[in-house]
Parts: structure tokens; sequence; C-alpha cells
């Protein structure tokens, strides 16, 4: 429980996460002469990220190799079904070799092939290999190590939660704070939100416990919209150990990458005759083919055969630790996998450069929509847009804390958010919102939703109760919004994907703040 005192600080930047994007931002804000503070949740100064769980690699392209940006557009644009937008995905890969080096100035170091040349790897949706890699499947760890030791020279402050972006109705004043010493404000005219995702919306999920959805509720409760939030990414191969709740491992594509088969407890593949591209389709793909499978079949879970491949446990450090953990011996047996709740590909709405419609608010990571993943994330393609428009969002919001000047924030009052219990939050989202949806159950999860009650914020936990709350309720709206299936949104009864349904649906809240919105807009591509 956070006691009632009041306390006050400034600062020209405030960012809100300490994953791939917040650090990235905070540390180019730094460099351009800025004073920041980074607002970390999590009770110790660097908490268990998203990042950090990210085991796959970087989606980036090489100079002087067969591979171009061209084609890794071309492949972003196939995996996001026509809802990227084409000059975002264009802008963020060809900055991507940029951010890649910067990272690997920061102390960064990827696997190499031999001296000096880094191996590469693929994963699905992928034409090329151009998947760089740290550790076998350990990329984001140590994405997440050379972040840290980097921003050692940054002001962090761990157990900071943020309550509320304060602005004075044309521009960003600061934001409201909780810390055990209670609820306060830090007056910034710049504030980066890199909260993260939303997993924690799900029973199961690949996501840190701290992904909870909050920039994306922070954003609508201070007027903003945000969009593609139905396009939640299932990550097909999450290890299946017989928990049916809480972070569970996933189970990074790389390996079918290298050649790892999907069948059933029969033997029989999961993916043939699906797409032409079998077990390296898309995510959506195949996260669907193994709900079909398992609708079909009754069992609990598929398997990801991978003992052809040769030194898998070197390769695959962490999935070997992983799996043996919960008694499976990935190179003598077949992994159990369901697909788990891992990525949102949709979000606040921003440019490449951060900018909201908010002066002076940003937004970076997963909890932005910058139009780069449209209704599906290319694999590996989060850790590039984290590095690349992270950093654009620490340099713009460097640039408008210089032009705006500080001011002081107003005191905010007590704050009240509906919220539902989260178990039965997660347990309904999970039966109604899941990898295949119909119109029923979305209904019914809208009505379940409605009866979340008024509660006031007393600390972390409330804050994120309220979060998840809002957030279902986005998506609730937005899925019921999409009368189609398109990327890793599926309907039941529109299997498939109508031509004039390939817009964004924007979501705001209601002018009563207990109710949201959901419109369409022009068509993106």
């Amino acid at each position: 429980m956070m006691a009632r005192s009041s306390w006050a600080h400034s600062a020209d930047v405030v960012v809100i996460g300490t994953g791939v994007a917040g650090l990235a931002a905070a540390l180019a804000a730094h460099r351009a002469g800025r004073s920041v503070v980074v607002l970390n949740k999590a009770d110790r100064t660097y908490g268990v990220t998203a990042t950090h769980y990210a085991q796959g690699g970087i989606a980036v392209v090489l100079p002087d190799n067969d591979d171009s940006v061209d084609a890794h557009v071309a492949d972003t644009l196939a995996a996001g079904a026509g809802m990227c937008d084409p000059d975002a995905v264009y802008s963020i890969v060809a900055d991507g070799y940029r951010a890649v080096t910067e990272l690997v100035g920061h102390g960064a170091q990827f696997d190499e092939s031999e001296p000096g040349q880094w191996a590469l790897t693929r994963e699905g949706g992928h034409s090329r290999r151009r998947i760089v890699h740290a550790g076998g499947d350990a990329t984001g760890a140590e994405v997440q190590r050379a972040l840290d030791h980097a921003a050692g020279i940054l002001d962090i402050r761990s157990g900071h939660v943020a309550l509320q972006i304060l602005h004075d109705g044309t521009a960003v004043t600061g934001v409201s704070v909780g810390n055990p010493d209670g609820i306060g404000v830090i007056s910034a005219p710049s504030v980066i939100l890199a909260s993260g995702g939303l997993g924690h919306l799900y029973s199961a999920t690949t996501n840190p416990d701290g992904s909870t959805g909050d920039g994306i509720a922070l954003a609508l409760w201070a007027g903003l919209p945000v969009a593609d939030v139905e396009f939640i990414q299932f990550h097909p191969t999450m290890l299946f150990a017989g928990r049916a709740d809480g972070r569970r491992p996933l189970i990074t594509e790389a390996i079918r990458g290298e050649g790892a088969i999907l069948i059933d407890r029969q033997g029989n593949s999961v993916t043939a005759g699906v797409h032409p591209m079998g077990d390296l389709a898309p995510r959506d793909v195949v996260a669907g083919a193994i709900d079909t499978r398992l609708k079909a079949t009754g069992d609990p879970c598929v398997y990801l055969d991978a003992r052809a491949i040769e030194g898998f446990e070197t390769r695959f450090p962490n999935v070997t630790a992983s799996c043996r953990a919960a008694g499976i011996d990935p190179v003598r047996q077949p992994i159990p996998v369901v697909p788990g709740a891992h990525y949102s590909c949709g979000g606040v709405v921003t440019d490449v450069h951060g900018n909201t419609e908010l002066p002076g608010l940003f937004a970076a990571g997963e909890v932005a929509r910058t139009g780069m993943h449209g209704a599906n994330r290319l694999a590996s393609n989060s850790l590039l847009e984290g590095l690349v428009v992270g950093g654009r969002a620490g340099q713009a919001a460097a640039v408008h804390a210089l032009a705006a000047g500080r001011s002081a924030a107003t005191e905010p009052e007590p704050i009240t958010h509906i919220a539902s219990p989260r178990r039965a939050l997660q347990e309904a989202m999970t039966a109604d919102a899941s990898v295949v949806r119909n119109s029923l159950g979305l209904h019914r999860l809208s009505a379940t939703l409605s009866q979340a009650r008024v509660r006031t914020v007393a600390g972390r936990r409330d804050v994120e109760d309220a979060a998840l709350t809002l957030t279902a309720r986005a998506v609730a709206a937005a899925a019921l919004a999409r009368n189609e299936s398109r990327g890793c949104h599926h309907r039941a009864e529109y299997p498939d994907a109508a031509p004039d349904q390939a817009r964004s649906i924007v979501v705001r809240l209601g002018d009563d703040r207990n109710a949201v919105r959901a419109e369409a807009l022009a068509a993106v591509c």
C-alpha cells in the first residue's frame, strides 16, 4: 500500500520502461544533453523485461551479402497481411544496421560463424538468413545486458509506477508516479512510453509479470488513440508442461529454422498443406494450424521434434535448460508445445520517431503502433523496432524538451479506475479472445468486462488491474469491429480476409471514461 504523502521532482525527459526501447530512448536523450529519469515499476534497479526473454535474435540486413532492405521489407509486408505502412517499414528496416552497430558500441556481442563475421539464422516468414543472435538462443539477455551496462550513467528509479500522464490540454507537463513514499509528480515536458506489452491479459503467456498493458491504458486515459490492438500474436511454440497459467518459456522458432518439425501425437505434420513455407510459415499461420489440430484431436499439445539438429544443446542452451527443468530432454524427446500470448502488434498510434497526437508524449517498442507490424509481426522484428524507434524517440523527446522548457505539473487528485479481478479477466480473455474468436464469445467477454468495479489506485497491483481491464475492453471492441480473419486476428464466422477491411481500427476512451469506442480508419495499404 502506498502512503499518502506527496513529493515532486523534475526532469527534461521521463522514460517509462527499462527494456530495449526504453533504454535506447533514455540513452539517446542523455546523449543529446537532456536530464533523464527512467521509471521502473519493478522493485530492483534492473527488472526482468520482455527484452531479456527474447530468444531468436534481431532481424537486420547486413551489408555485402545476398540480402537487401527491399527483401526484408517485402517479407515484413507479407507477414503484415496488408496492414503495414510500407513507408514506416522501409524507414525502420533501412536504419537497422546502424542501430545494431550502435548496440555493439554499447558492448553487445553476437555469435560469429567465423572471426569478425556474425552468424545468421532464418526464422518463420523470412526469405533469407538475416537473424543475428547471441548466446545461441539468449539474444534478448545479451541486448539487455549491454543496455543495462550503458545505462549505468542514467537516473533509473525502481519501485516507481506511472499512474497518469499529466498535460494541460495542449502538451505534456509530467507524470503522476507512485513509489514507496507515496504518490508524487515528476514534471517534464517530454514523456516516453516504453512499457512493453499486454501478455498478462491471458492465463498463459511468454511475457514477464510486468506486461500488463500499462502504456496502452495510460495513453487512453490521456485521451489518445490506440490502433490494431486486436492483432495479438500468439507464439506458436510455448513450452507445455502441464501448467495452466503464468509465464511459460517460449521455444524459439529459430529451432524450426534449423530444421525442427511440428508433429501431433500421432507423428503427423501439423502444417503440411497449410502454407507453402510449412513449419517456417508466419507465426499466425503456424499458431492457427496448431490450434486447429488441437481442437480436432482433443490433445493438450503438439510436439516440436528437434532430435535431428546436431549440437542442439550448444546452439540452444536456454531452451535446453527450460525443457530439462520441466523434465523433458529435447535431444532425445520431442518438445511439447502450445501457442501462447506473446506480442501485441498494435498499440499507441505513433510515427516512426515515436511522436503521438499529444505534443511531448512519445511511445516506442511493443507499446507503440508505428505501422511496422500490421496484422502480424515478422519474427525478430521487435528488437529491431525497439532499437531504431527507441533511439529516435529519445532524440525527438530531447528536441521537444529543449524547445518547450520546463513547467510545473499540476498536483494530481486521488486516482480511481474500474478494475476487474485479474484471474477472472484472464480466464475470460483466454476463453473468448484467444487464437480463434467469434461474435458470441466477444460479446460475452464485453459483458464480463462491463461488470468491473471502481477501485482506488493504491499500489502497483491496482494500477496493473485497471490497465488490464481497460486494455481488455479495447481489444474486445476492436476484435468485434473486425469482421474478418487477417494476420493474427481469427474470427471463426469470418474465416477469410475481406479486402475492404484492410484498414486500422482505432480505439479511444469514451467521454464518460467508462466505455471505449472503435472506428475504422481509411485503408493503410
